[in-house]
């Protein structure tokens, strides 16, 4: 099944949720919002957010491959399908993205 994830979707997703799909979109949306090398301890996780430097056109397109790769290493339970990238009306100044993913029904059991 395929469902969409934004980072935030993370204030809405509790972290002792027991659905195994809302656990694998929970993990999703802290990858979304955890840049890597903040993390002590575990500075590979999260992601590379060096397109956030850049303009917004640049960025729009700099931001697939890091989102992807991201999301097969540290959830991979989580196929990447897709991603749509927009400034937000209230900050234009602030990109948002939300990630398309597909959860297998063997992998949220």
């Amino acid at each position: 099944m395929e469902y969409t994830v934004s980072a935030k979707d993370l204030s809405d997703l509790k972290l002792n949720e027991t659905d195994q799909v809302k656990r694998i979109l929970r993990n999703v949306a802290v990858i979304l919002t955890t840049r890597k090398g903040s993390v002590p301890m575990y500075r590979e996780f999260g992601l590379d957010m060096s397109f956030l430097d850049k303009p917004a056109n640049v960025a729009k397109s700099a931001a697939v491959i890091p989102v992807r790769e991201a999301i097969q290493r540290w959830e991979p339970r989580a196929q990447f399908k897709g991603m749509t990238l927009g400034v937000d009306p209230s900050n234009p100044g602030k990109l948002s993205f939300t990630v398309q993913i597909e959860i297998e029904a063997g992998d949220a059991l």
